[in-house]
């Protein structure tokens, strides 16, 4: 048998407690917590009570913080008014109005750097006024020898004669501190006034930049959907490619926020790769240009500085630069895929190397990217002027031989040979001849006209064969031949430049958004009805600049109004289906549907640097605003002096 199983645990029955029986009640549960807390041992009842003491501390100073910063955003949506902008000292003809986001704490503006031409500053010194003066005289004693010298300087090629323009300011060879380019005002009129279509320009650029402010500040590119940023290589980009436009929107007060961000927390030295190229037209040409329209030195200063750590990219076996370059550590070298380097990218350099030789007196820069000119100039492979797309940085040798293109990595390689030409003073007869022969063999080679309506396009050509295929980019060409024209070159190349203006705008009209894609194809078979076509792969939108561009190379040199119309309409589809809520806009997926244009989340840093200003100076009817007499743009609308007295 077994025994009796023993019990561990006992019964215990709570009897009542001052007449009331046990419930878990409220006062019970507060009453053992008491117990608990008297039979804490008086170093722990101390730390708790600092904690709560320190918790609650926190808490107030969070709130009061954030109270503060919801007020600053709230502001920034309903504060939004148009006043009187103060006189933007960097152009010929100035603004009179202006429109100015709201700002956080108001900063106060630095003096002007008095190196700086004496219409950048509000008031003339003394020796500022007598400054023409002075430069008259200089020009009365220099009038014989520059006479003597256009003498031996005459251009000619094929039979056409053009007189280089009298350059004081070519390649350094002087100890003297460079100044900004100097340019006597043609027209006296010292305000003008800010059309419509300008102001909706100024407008769309302070959306823009307050998305940008809020969530990407300082960073490279705003993603104005996620309302975060996208970096590529933490330099600020957005913000650099941005300076010099919101200097001629006459966006002071933002002008002088990003200033400080680009003194105090630009910072060159740090160890990231970047992109020879984009550095160069972006930062570089921004803070070159910025410098020009201001006099003020520490945009310089950092224009100096980034040169020298973008000169590691020249020391190849060939002199042709790699395309990448750590400017913190001073290495360069080729992507990991390849040895070679694209030709537009070597080629579209040198207007701001060339530009900081000049203020800074220092060889070396020009010397770097004149050296690659030179090198092209004398190289086998190209068609009727006409240039392959790579070039092997070991050889010096053009490579993937046979394909020839207006478009992605060949594009500028044109667009610069005429600039330069144009900023040295219509001097350097190689890069002339570069530009006519290539000008040349694109009308023998690539030019075709659509079907049905005949538009004129510029097509691509892979080892002799055709292709109607056409970039966007290839936009540029219209107004940079006229460029051409305006500085002397034939006439015929105005009617290319007119016949291609009107193809790339119905790039943009015969689509569904009013946008245009990033490549197109063109019909050749006289049967199909429509001369446009798009493939899924290449209707994309990414807020490119080349067709304003060129609209306002042509309303500048022909005064014809449909530009402007045309640049209005365009305008409209870019607010319409670009615009993001929260401030920015965004580049695009479908341009062919209206109804979900399938936003990509991001604003490209040069639909500020490029796409707004020349929308602004597009829409403008005061020709001496940037005049194209004293100016030239790079390939990033950033603005360089030409090299005239």
């Amino acid at each position: 048998m077994y025994s009796p199983q023993r019990r561990d645990f006992i019964s215990v029955t709570l009897g009542s407690q001052a007449g009331r029986n046990y419930d878990n009640s409220k006062t019970w549960r507060r009453q053992s917590f008491w117990r608990k807390w008297k039979q804490l041992s008086r170093l722990q009842r101390s730390l708790i009570a600092f904690m709560f003491i320190f918790m609650m501390f926190c808490g107030i100073a969070t709130y009061l913080n954030l109270s503060e910063h919801w007020q600053v955003v709230e502001g920034l949506d309903q504060e939004l008014k148009q006043v009187k902008p103060v006189v933007v000292p960097a152009l010929d003809v100035l603004l009179s109005k202006a429109t100015f986001i709201s700002q956080p704490p108001k900063l106060k503006r630095p003096n002007l750097n008095k190196r700086g031409p004496p219409f950048l500053q509000n008031r003339l010194s003394k020796n500022e006024k007598e400054e023409p003066k002075i430069r008259k005289e200089n020009e009365a004693e220099a009038h014989s020898d520059v006479k003597d010298k256009e003498k031996n300087n005459i251009v000619s090629w094929r039979g056409m004669e053009i007189a280089p323009e009298r350059v004081t300011a070519g390649p350094p060879d002087s100890k003297q501190e460079e100044k900004p380019v100097l340019h006597e005002k043609v027209n006296a009129k010292e305000t003008a006034t800010v059309n419509k279509q300008q102001m909706a320009v100024i407008e769309a650029f302070q959306h823009a930049w307050k998305g940008y402010k809020q969530y990407a500040w300082g960073h490279d590119e705003l993603k104005p959907i996620s309302k975060t940023y996208n970096e590529w290589f933490g330099l600020g980009l957005t913000l650099i490619d941005a300076l010099d436009t919101m200097w001629i929107l006459g966006q002071k007060q933002e002008f002088e926020e990003a200033k400080k961000w680009v003194v105090d927390e630009l910072n060159l030295s740090k160890s990231v790769d970047v992109n020879l190229f984009e550095t160069t037209i972006r930062i570089l040409g921004g803070l070159l240009s910025v410098y020009n329209l201001t006099g003020d030195q520490v945009f310089l200063d950092k224009a100096s500085e980034l040169g020298d750590r973008l000169l590691p990219a020249f020391n190849t076996p060939s002199k042709i630069p790699y395309s990448d370059v750590n400017i913190g550590l001073g290495t360069a070298h080729p992507p990991r895929w390849t040895s070679d380097s694209t030709v537009a990218e070597v080629t579209s350099i040198q207007l701001e190397f060339r530009e900081l030789s000049r203020l800074t007196k220092k060889d070396k820069y020009q010397a770097a990217v004149d050296d690659v000119m030179k090198h092209i100039h004398g190289l086998g492979g190209k068609k009727d002027g006409l240039v392959p797309m790579f070039i092997n940085t070991n050889s010096g040798q053009f490579s993937h031989l046979g394909v020839y293109t207006l478009g992605a990595r060949a594009d500028s390689y044109y667009e610069y040979l005429l600039k330069q030409w144009i900023q040295g003073g219509r001097k350097e007869a190689d890069l002339l001849e570069d530009y006519l022969q290539a000008i040349e063999g694109i009308t023998n080679n690539l030019i075709r006209k659509s079907e049905p309506n005949k538009l004129t396009f510029v097509g691509e050509l892979s080892h002799n064969q055709f292709s109607p295929k056409m970039d966007h980019l290839v936009c540029f060409l219209p107004g940079t031949l006229a460029l051409g024209v305006h500085h002397g070159l034939s006439a015929n190349h105005m009617k290319l430049a007119k016949e291609l203006i009107e193809t790339c705008y119905q790039m943009y009209a015969q689509i569904e958004t009013g946008l245009s894609p990033e490549i197109v194809y063109f019909n050749l078979n006289p049967h199909n009805a429509n001369d446009v076509e798009v493939k899924p792969a290449d209707r994309h939108n990414l807020l490119r600049p080349e067709t304003v561009e060129s609209l306002f190379y042509m309303y500048r040199f022909t005064k014809d109004k449909k530009y402007q119309e045309w640049g209005w309409k365009i305008f409209q589809s870019f607010n319409k289906y670009t615009r993001v809520g929260s401030g920015g806009y965004t580049s695009i997926n479908n341009v062919q549907s209206s109804e979900n244009p399938e936003p990509r989340d991001k604003m490209e840093s040069f639909f500020l640097g490029e796409t707004l200003k020349y929308f602004f100076l597009l829409f403008s009817d005061e020709f001496n605003l940037i005049s194209l007499d004293k100016y030239i743009f790079n390939t990033e609308a950033h603005i360089l002096p030409i090299w005239t007295t």
